[in-house]
């Protein structure tokens, strides 16, 4: 297709040329192409692939029971926080429980890779530490959490701004497990 260009802007009996703009338009697809090849353009396209931990971000309150080894049972409130990093990939979790018996004040940092996480913890009431290993999804985290002298088996289920928590314990410790549905703030 053929259509009449000026030069520059038109003044009155100026001389007009003539371009090819079909040759134009094939220049500026071919110019755009190679832009989203070498500078990434395509990014938001990739975004979709974030990290297991990225739906977490943000404060999160909840409550539930806590369940003894002596056979007794007490509900329990938790807060908590998650700092996630760019790409869904790390994340610093800062949680705090207490029943009327009770508080526990724990702190996580895990990473993914691929659907495997692994970790640290501590719990800063008993001090204690330990690894956290297992795998993760955007809506499932199953794991392992051990440190000396105890294990335990950790499941985070998210469903949109709710969480269902439950923890299962081995070893020498007075709490059996806990169960826990948070909310995100």
């Amino acid at each position: 297709m053929m259509v009449w260009r000026a030069q520059s802007l038109p003044n009155p009996g100026e001389d007009f040329e003539m371009i090819d703009v079909s040759m134009a338009v094939r220049c500026s697809r071919n110019a755009l192409a190679a832009s989203v090849l070498l500078f990434g353009l395509g990014a938001p396209f990739a975004a979709r692939a974030e990290g297991p931990f990225a739906n977490l971000a943000g404060y999160w309150g909840g409550e539930g029971t806590i369940r003894l080894t002596n056979g007794t049972s007490e509900r329990i409130r938790c807060k908590g926080s998650y700092a996630v990093a760019t790409g869904g990939s790390a994340i610093e979790q800062r949680l705090r429980c207490a029943s009327d018996s009770y508080k526990l004040d724990i702190n996580a940092n895990v990473t993914a890779s691929g659907a495997s996480i692994s970790g640290s913890w501590s719990e800063s009431t008993r001090n204690a530490t330990g690894v956290v290993t297992g795998t993760a999804s955007p809506t499932m985290i199953r794991a392992r959490v051990d440190g000396a002298g105890f294990s335990a088996g950790l499941s985070i289920s998210t469903n949109g701004r709710k969480q269902a928590v439950t923890f299962s314990s081995e070893g020498a410790t007075d709490i059996a497990g806990v169960m826990i549905t948070m909310h995100k703030s």
